[in-house]
């Protein structure tokens, strides 16, 4: 991260800090302590305020905190890291409620005299806006699973366990740079793909059968997110419906995707689909989720989904039917919004793609 970049970062959420009437805010989970600094140790904590820029970590990370933290003041805080930040609030000082326990809340309130207020969520607001270099990061990661998909696909199915395929996309995905998977990859066939989150078996995935494949890669801290649904032979007039069912509702959502798009009414433009076709009670989860440092942040593309879709944002387009005990089928784009409509980072077919 370049200062420039943690410098316009800590502006907008000292900005933001102004609207809550806050003098400060104290920033403790990790991942927004990276959006922040660029820190990526495991022990650190950002005070930010309008003219306030302090970071804080152990002596184990001073070394690191002075090669990647960028905009901030470094300060190597005392054995009791949690006492010594508290004396460093002042006024009213906000605290992110989601993320700090009653017992570390119970200690910033012994050793600080500033009045602590529940401040949850503003970070997380500025990062569902990606600037330049994070659009380009998840763009990395997509281009990376991609190539990924591809092998996956060359390499065949039928005959390998959905274990030792997960195992060898995972793998896969580091041999080409990244970082880590953005999660464990799921690999189910025929009744597995009705489970929306299956884990892989050591079962061999049958001829016939479609297949749920769902990745990403991570890298440099940004994380990307597909799902697509194979067949590894000629399907059943049930099986190939429901995929073309989904294939349709996926890219009616997917077309409206756009800056003041309402996030629960595009979960309802593929959700509406689906009800008609008869599969109202086997599409239980939303349309689609933000993704950034975290696989699944805001917004949220769902029927409980608040606000509109901005510029910037990066959210998947995943609707899905699963008909327990018979099959699944999930299809996922992620997708970044731009000014005028979107742009798709995933490239691997979206029409059904047959393998061994």
């Amino acid at each position: 991260m370049t200062e420039a970049t943690a410098t316009a970062r800590a502006d907008r959420l000292a900005g933001l800090l102004e609207e809550r009437g806050l003098d400060c805010l104290l920033v403790t989970d990790l991942v927004n302590v990276r959006y922040l600094t660029g820190f990526t140790g495991t022990n650190g904590a950002c005070i930010v305020g309008p003219e306030e820029r302090l970071f804080l970590t152990d002596f184990r990370y001073v070394s690191r905190a002075e090669d990647e933290v960028r905009g901030f003041d470094r300060v190597r805080a005392g054995r009791d890291m949690l006492a010594d930040i508290a004396r460093r609030l002042e006024g009213r000082a906000g605290f992110d409620d989601d993320h700090v326990t009653v017992k570390a809340h119970a200690k910033l309130a012994e050793h600080s005299e500033a009045e602590l207020v529940p401040a949850g969520g503003l970070v997380e607001r500025l990062r569902e806006v990606k600037d330049e270099d994070e659009l380009r990061a998840i763009a990395d990661a997509a281009r990376l699973a991609d190539e990924v998909f591809e092998l996956v696909a060359e390499r065949g199915l039928a005959g390998r366990t959905e274990r030792d395929v997960a195992l060898f996309a995972e793998q896969a995905m580091r041999e080409r740079g990244a970082d880590d998977p953005s999660f464990p990859a799921i690999v189910a066939a025929g009744p597995n793909g009705a489970l929306p989150h299956a884990v892989p078996r050591d079962v061999e995935i049958p001829s016939a059968a479609l297949v749920v494949i769902d990745m990403g890669a991570r890298l440099d801290g940004y994380c990307s997110d597909c799902t697509r649904t194979l067949a590894t032979g000629e399907l059943d007039g049930t099986a190939r419906a429901v995929y073309d069912l989904v294939l349709t509702a996926q890219e009616t959502a997917l077309e409206a995707v756009r800056p003041g798009a309402g996030r629960k009414q595009l979960d309802s433009l593929a959700r509406e689909l689906i009800d008609t076709a008869g599969h109202a009670e086997h599409f239980g989860h939303g349309l689609g989720h933000g993704v950034g440092l975290e696989v699944h942040e805001e917004p949220r593309l769902a029927q409980s989904g608040e606000g509109e879709l901005e510029a910037g944002n990066v959210v998947t387009v995943e609707p899905g039917v699963y008909l327990p005990g018979e099959l699944g089928v999930r299809i996922e784009d992620l997708v970044v919004v731009g000014e005028d409509g979107f742009e798709v980072l995933t490239h691997f077919p979206k029409t059904l793609v047959t393998t061994d």
